[in-house]
């Protein structure tokens, strides 16, 4: 038995001046930098989207960021352009620890399916790898931290109770978008899934 330590996001544009900034996004950094110690296997996760993405609202006339439409897998949020493939915003903050995780994530690569889950895009079907990494390393119990709280962290959290992970998502090391209610409605869901919030 192992447990892994799965860090979500920390990038430049999720954190403040970015261009889908989590509010205190950077102030977790510190405290995610002082958990890896404790872990088996560190797993970062990058949102690495191509230029002009399905997700990204200036791809679709007359929308803006945060208008819904539906996708052929789904709702989809369309957002600020973000995580562009090799741009600065892509990069991890400058404070994170880079040196000790294992494994580098990147999601979100396909331009016509968004990924917030380090496990699944969001046709819930495609796999990132992420779920046959943990399982040769002998891994049954993730914790997860991250930006943001109510999306990728969350998305995260619920797909890897369903592989059968025991999962844990410390809240005091993510930040959340809170859309409309979003964070409310994460935490039941991973709850439900269960989830523990530490």
């Amino acid at each position: 038995m192992s447990n892994a330590l799965i860090v979500i996001d920390v990038q430049n544009d999720f954190c403040p001046a970015g261009a889908l900034a989590v509010p205190e996004g950077d102030l977790i950094v510190p405290g995610i930098n002082a958990l890896m110690a404790g872990f088996d296997v560190v797993v970062l996760t990058q949102d690495w989207h191509p230029a002009g993405h399905s997700s990204f609202a200036s791809s679709h006339d007359g929308k803006a960021p945060y208008d819904m439409i539906d996708m052929p897998y789904g709702p989809q949020v369309l957002w600020p352009d973000h995580c562009v493939q090799g741009s600065t915003g892509s990069a991890f903050h400058k404070d994170l620890n880079v040196t000790r995780p294992d494994l580098v994530i990147r999601k979100g690569m396909n331009p016509a399916i968004d990924s917030y889950s380090a496990f699944f895009e969001n046709d819930q079907t495609t796999p990132t790898g992420l779920e046959g990494y943990l399982r040769t390393r002998g891994v049954t119990d993730v914790t997860l931290v991250g930006l943001a709280t109510d999306f990728c962290v969350n998305f995260s959290a619920v797909d890897a109770a369903k592989l059968g992970f025991d999962v844990t998502v410390k809240q005091a090391l993510c930040r959340a978008i809170d859309l409309e209610g979003s964070l409310d409605a994460a935490r039941a869901g991973m709850r439900a899934a269960g989830v523990t919030l530490a």
